[in-house]
């Protein structure tokens, strides 16, 4: 049986699943829920036919030498993670979203978003392998190539900062997008605070 997912968390789990719950004759793959709630689908097929596994605990099961597609239906979850403890046990944990905004036209946090930036590298800190994406933003004031390079610039000073503090540079990624994705929408030339942002991921 082939298990192909659309998610590289839910290949890792469904397999460990598998590995974990399959006893002979049959052969079973739970899909669990993402960390951050987001949907996601593993494909479980055999000779005969597939399934598409959508909903979180949803299970498919096979018998070896059976005829057909797998028979689908729901797990129950905490008995999952009874079965299962080890295997929770080594999941990540959640990622941790930070928005920092800056004062306007260039790289100089708001006073309050000092303070967001210390609990932002605190999480960081704090959690053992752990990864950062930062991306830079800017509102609408200024040509979009000015501000490519604006948002690109305030990603790269909050890259600095954590490299600052120890955390290792290759785990950093920083992109700018410019006056995209606004969560302000307004017209150009614009000056809007809640629009000149980095947005930090830790996970």
């Amino acid at each position: 049986m082939t298990p192909r997912s659309h998610c590289l968390l839910v290949t890792l789990l469904a397999s460990a699943l598998l590995a974990a719950c399959s006893t002979p004759p049959t052969t079973r793959v739970v899909l669990l829920p993402q960390a951050d709630g987001k949907p996601s689908a593993v494909v479980v097929s055999t000779e005969d036919g597939e399934e598409t596994l959508s909903q979180p605990y949803e299970r498919a099961t096979a018998k070896l030498g059976a005829h057909g597609a797998p028979n689908v239906d729901k797990a129950d979850p905490e008995r999952v993670k009874q079965q299962n403890k080890t295997l929770f046990e080594l999941m990540p944990p959640p990622a941790q979203s930070f928005t920092v905004y800056f004062e306007v036209g260039g790289t100089v946090l708001t006073a309050a978003s000092q303070v967001t930036m210390n609990e932002a590298l605190a999480a960081a800190l704090a959690r053992s392998g752990g990864e950062i994406v930062v991306t830079g933003h800017t509102d609408t004031v200024g040509t979009q190539a000015r501000n490519d390079n604006l948002s690109l610039t305030r990603a790269l000073e909050i890259r600095q900062l954590f490299i600052a503090r120890d955390f290792p540079p290759v785990r950093i990624e920083a992109v700018g997008r410019g006056e995209r994705d606004l969560p302000v929408r307004t017209a150009d030339e614009v000056a809007e605070p809640r629009n000149r942002r980095v947005t930090i991921e830790v996970r």
